[in-house]
Parts: C-alpha cells; structure tokens; sequence
C-alpha cells in the first residue's frame, strides 16, 4: 500500500475536499454558499447521504437496480462476479471480455484477443485495486462501503457504427457514450464521448443540449468533437430513460451506449470528474450550478 494512499485516509473529508478543490482551481471552495456546479457537488459529497447512492455505483449491484427500474434488457451481459482474484477461471471466459472493478472507477481490463491478453498483468492490477478504497481519492461517500469485487462482462462492439457516426477519427477506439446530465429528473445537457475506450489522449468530445445542438461550453481536459455529430437512432429513449432513473435527485448522470442500433446502460456517476471539471469558459460553472438546487439549511 503506497504511504500517499495511507496518508489520504487520515485526512478529514471537508479537510480533504478543500484541499484537493484548491488543487484544481486555487481557490477554497464556497460551501457555505455553493453556487458554482463543482462547489455543489462538493457539497453534496459531505452532505447529501442517501443510502441508495451506495447500490448506484457498485458496478455489480447496480444491475440489480437498473433491472428493477428500467429492465434487464439494457444491461450488457454478465459472465461472472468474484470476491477474488484467484477464483477468476480465465480459461473459461470466452475469446472477448472485460473486466472491471465494482467499487472503483479506474480498473478496467479489456481483452479483445486471449492469444495476446497478458493473464499476470491483469491479476497483479486488479489485485491492487482490490485493496484500496475509491472512498479516499475524492471523498465520494458511496464508494465507501461498495463490496470489492471483480466483474466480467461481455465485450461490446459497435460494427455498424459507422453508419450514422461520420466524426470518428480513424485511431480512436472504443464505444460512443451518451452521458446525461440530470437535475431534479430533467436532462439539461449530455456529452457525447467518443475513444474512452482506448488511448485518453485520443479521446474527443462535445457538450450537446436536449434539442441536439453544441452547448456553448466543453470541458478543458478533452479535445472537442470536430464537425457535426449525428443524433443516435434512439436518442429519444435514452432521454426518457435517463430522466426516469433521474428521478426524485438533485443531479445524477446517467450513461448510455448505442450498439447494434440498442441502448445499453453504461454507468449512473453522482459527482462527475469528483467535482472537479473545468468548463470553458468558466463561467459556465456558475451557470450551470444554477440548475443544482440543494439545502444549504445545514450550518458549516
């Protein structure tokens, strides 16, 4: 265990939060009177408690939840859950696959062949990961008590993408995304990622609105989609879905994926970035905290 990582457990949350804030922004956060987005979500790590959000980022248990919500039929299928490494039979996975951790955000292992997957390398990374606690890197509450596990799902690919996707670039892999950004159960705005799948540097992506067209502001850690990007077959779906899993929350995003011409859940993610996105311009982080509305009835 790396004494960085010991040294974070020690450090109180709010400690911790405005730190890591001043970090990024240099500046202490507003959490007595949040008003950007990411001083928001900041406040809402110490504040906001529900314990469903626990079951909402476990990567495995949130199957469970999706299928009581939405159905089983949006989820990619699943060959297996594990408590440890050892207990992995990797001969019997099939040719394809993915793993992934259940209670962190990081640890992804894709094999698109066995003759070149490196078996000793996934297993010293996940068993790593195995032994620490997401909880610690950002403060986000619900990590905190997911189960450690290892998951193995079905390794997705979306041959006929490109036939209504015209703005990938030929090096860049991996599925196209559809992450909503929900407030009180309306989807306000999504981004549309594409390459996160492969190298991060190759990444690309584009704010969209609701009516599909560019928002007005990106993310400065990624290269913005050129040209115009085309709707997905079921867009109108996703939004529907997105807003009914949405409901009844201050602010959740909620992820999709078109493969095949079917959506798929991706992933629900309560803090995105932990907080911790820089908009261009910046003051779209004011802007759009005014779409968060939380109780700031709680003295600091």
């Amino acid at each position: 265990m790396s004494i960085g990582y010991e040294l974070k457990k020690i450090i109180p949350d709010k400690l911790y939060i405005y730190l890591q804030y001043y970090k990024h922004f240099h500046k202490f956060p507003n959490l007595k009177r949040p008003k950007t987005f990411n001083e928001k979500l900041q406040w809402l790590k110490l504040y906001d408690r529900n314990p469903t959000y626990t079951q909402m980022v476990d990567k495995y248990e949130v199957r469970k939840y999706i299928a009581e919500k939405i159905g089983e039929e949006y989820l990619i299928p699943l060959y297996g859950v594990w408590e440890k490494v050892e207990d992995i039979d990797f001969d019997a996975l099939p040719n394809q696959f993915v793993l992934k951790c259940t209670h962190d955000s990081g640890s992804v292992i894709i094999c698109k062949d066995k003759a070149a997957f490196d078996e000793g390398e996934a297993i010293e990374k996940l068993s790593k990961a195995l032994k620490k606690n997401a909880f610690y890197y950002g403060r986000e509450w619900p990590y905190k008590n997911v189960k450690p596990r290892i998951i193995a799902e079905k390794y997705m690919e979306d041959t006929i993408v490109e036939e209504h996707v015209d703005y990938m670039e030929n090096d860049q892999e991996g599925l196209t995304d559809y992450k909503f950004y929900c407030f009180d159960g309306k989807v306000e705005f999504l981004y549309v990622s594409i390459g996160l799948g492969g190298d991060h540097s190759k990444a690309s992506i584009s704010f969209i609105t609701p009516d599909w067209k560019k928002a007005p502001f990106q993310r400065g850690d990624f290269k913005q989609i050129e040209g115009p990007i085309n709707q997905p077959l079921h867009f109108d779906k996703m939004l529907c879905l997105a807003e009914h899993l949405s409901k009844n929350m201050p602010f959740i995003r909620v992820d999709f994926y078109e493969i095949q011409g079917k959506v798929y859940f991706s992933e629900l993610t309560l803090y995105p970035c932990s907080g911790l996105m820089i908009f261009e311009p910046i003051e779209y982080d004011e802007i759009v905290g005014r779409m968060l509305h939380v109780c700031r009835d709680i003295e600091l």
